[in-house]
């Protein structure tokens, strides 16, 4: 059996010619004048948007999507104004590509304008993560929907929405739970719990994304007490913005490779719903762990599981970084990285403690896992008086 998931593919228009580059203005300039006049019009069906936006002199891909778009605006989001900066939308009949891997830019796309014989090829710069997408465009189990120009600062962008084929995520009646902890020095951490202890983990080191988000931070204070152009902010943002990204694709991609490498598994990852509203470790640590996007990361693991057809589901975060994955009491964390089991009994003495986590998340995949230790072993405070769940700071 099989589903379809719907993704939005990312791209960069090669830098075009002063002529494309006129035409490219030309075509957004037009499409938001049309979109504007629609709008402020009031009008909420597609046949008064069709009366409004006949007479502009745009291709009839972009006319009906502008049919399509405008009654949204009034009917479902009821909205009282729209930005300046609207992307154009064409509708899926205008779709058009070629794919040669001769090329040093392998994907050109026709962009669409009106009237006969004016449309023109621009090349692509697609997102590495993307490519195997981009290859399955001209199969028939992959389809082309809206697609849409974005001006960019000093380039473009094109996002095209595809709707694919996927394998169908349904549990078996034996999965292979496999706990995922999402933290800020170790940014994943994995565990499958195929038995009584834990298999080779697999672990993501964060220090390189710490690096970046604390260079991001002095960077832009330093441009805003220097007065520069908003141009050159925004450009350093992007550059650390793209570094951080490329980080989590990599990291959720690997993640996900480590799941499918065991029998039949299921994803399982802590319900952090709340986490934010929950943190108050003073303005310093706030600032690094509410700037840290734990859903971000969760959400590209989970978009990457369905594309490979492992279900993935969420349970209680509470006390998985502060219990023993062994003997279920509460212990402490005197380091980062290291647990530290209270009973004497156990022969957990000391054991990694993102590891320790993980097992826990996905030991908790059992309903009989939720269950919360009563006995205590001690503070679970770190050395500098920070608080230490692992969904906060690892």
């Amino acid at each position: 059996m099989s589903a379809t998931a719907i993704k939005t593919l990312e791209a960069t228009l090669a830098t075009p010619t002063q002529h494309k580059e006129c035409k490219l203005r030309e075509t957004v300039a037009t499409y938001r004048t049309a979109l504007e006049h629609a709008f402020e019009s009031g009008e909420t069906t597609k046949t008064g948007v069709n009366n409004i936006v006949t007479e502009y002199d745009l291709t009839s891909y972009a006319k009906d999507a502008l049919k399509q778009y405008v009654p949204q605006l009034q009917n479902t989001y009821d909205a009282s104004e729209i930005s300046d900066d609207h992307p154009v939308r064409f509708t899926s009949r205008g779709w058009n590509f070629d794919h040669d891997s001769s090329r040093h830019h392998e994907y050109c796309w026709r962009v669409p304008r009106a009237g006969r014989g004016t449309s023109y090829w621009i090349p692509l710069q697609i997102n590495p993560s993307q490519s195997d997408l981009w290859e399955r465009l001209g199969d028939d189990d992959t389809s082309v929907g809206e697609f849409r120009l974005i001006e960019h600062n000093s380039s473009w962008m094109l996002h095209v929405t595809v709707e694919f084929d996927v394998p169908d995520n349904t549990e078996s009646d034996d999965p292979t739970p496999v706990g995922f902890d999402i933290g800020e020095s170790t940014l994943v951490a994995g565990c499958a719990c195929t038995g009584d202890d834990t298999t080779t983990p697999f672990l993501f080191d964060g220090s390189d994304a710490r690096r970046y988000r604390k260079q991001m931070h002095t960077t832009l204070q330093r441009l805003q007490r220097r007065d520069a152009t908003q141009w050159r902010i925004d450009n350093q943002f992007e550059y650390f913005q793209n570094a951080l990204t490329d980080m989590v694709e990599t990291a959720t991609r690997r993640a996900v490779e480590y799941a499918q490498s065991f029998t039949d598994p299921i994803i399982v990852m802590e319900d952090l719903s709340f986490i934010r509203e929950d943190l108050d470790y003073g303005k310093f640590m706030n600032r690094r762990l509410h700037a840290w996007a734990f859903s971000r990361l969760q959400g590209r693991i989970e978009d990457k599981a369905s594309e490979v057809g492992i279900p993935v589901r969420y349970v209680n975060a509470y006390y998985t970084s502060q219990i023993c994955h062994v003997c279920n009491h509460v212990g402490n964390r005197s380091g980062q990285a290291e647990f530290q089991c209270s009973n004497n009994e156990c022969w957990v003495s000391e054991y990694q403690a993102d590891v320790n986590a993980a097992y826990n998340i996905g030991h908790r995949y059992n309903a009989w896992g939720e269950s919360l230790p009563v006995k205590s072993g001690g503070d679970d405070i770190l050395r500098d008086g920070s608080a230490c769940d692992s969904t906060t700071e690892q």
